[in-house]
């Protein structure tokens, strides 16, 4: 069994191992492959593994020996998985991989957006504080979350997750997910149409693929529902 990792840095710069892999058969691991070396390095591959590399079907059409595409994300986009399918090479992704982080990441833009701790500690540096009159130095508002309206667009893995963390921060929670079954409504989420989350939410925050129906969700005409004092956070691939 020949396997090829095609663009190894991505995912793993060098904190991680790939020697896991071995027991299965033959492995190569490269660092980055570029279109023109594909072919060249994944002809004798029985699997890949790809993380931002493009399999589509000129690529594909080559890859006689090719059984299974293992794509190191969430998103298909970068395979051509109805060519794969015809050629009948299994393609999996992982679609879990980054519910914590990019949750974790929703609040971080959330956090700095209210505290603006780097500008904070900037000030301190630049010793205002030390030279302040008072005892204190206010440069800017800051905005507590308890009480505020959070707007979650898109209630899968990671907006679930996003709702727990906004749940432990006090804030009241609003979701709009019109694929969601009322029966998979999550706890202490409030379940709306979209324009009543974009007309109440003090943030808003979108955590859906982007699809033929989410393309340009985000438009004038919704942006003008939105409160003039709102966040709009968005963590959604593409």
């Amino acid at each position: 069994m020949n396997i090829v990792v095609l663009d190894g840095y991505t995912l793993n710069p060098g904190d991680l191992s790939w020697d896991g892999l071995k027991m299965f058969g033959e492995l190569k691991v490269y660092d980055r492959t570029p279109r023109e070396k594909i072919i060249e390095r994944s002809k004798d591959a029985d699997i890949i593994l790809t993380n931002k590399t493009v399999l589509d079907a000129d690529i594909l059409k080559s890859l006689t020996h090719l059984k299974y595409i293992g794509i190191l994300a969430t998103g298909c986009d970068d395979v051509d998985t109805e060519f794969a399918g015809q050629m009948g090479i299994i393609v999996s992704n992982i679609p879990s991989y980054g519910t914590n982080s990019v949750a974790q990441l929703t609040f971080a833009l959330i956090l700095e957006l209210c505290h603006r701790v780097q500008r904070q500690s900037d000030l301190v540096m630049e010793g205002k504080w030390s030279k302040s009159m008072d005892f204190t130095y206010n440069d800017f508002s800051l905005i507590e979350l308890a009480s505020k309206n959070i707007g979650i667009i898109g209630l899968g893995d990671i907006g679930r997750k996003v709702s727990e963390i906004a749940q432990a921060f006090g804030m009241r929670v609003l979701a709009s997910d019109k694929f969601l079954p009322e029966n998979l409504y999550p706890a202490g989420v409030t379940m709306t149409s979209l324009n009543e989350l974009l007309s109440d939410s003090d943030i808003v925050t979108l955590h859906c693929p982007l699809t033929e129906e989410t393309s340009e969700l985000i438009n004038i005409k919704n942006l003008r529902l939105m409160k003039p004092t709102a966040f709009l956070i968005n963590t959604s691939r593409g």
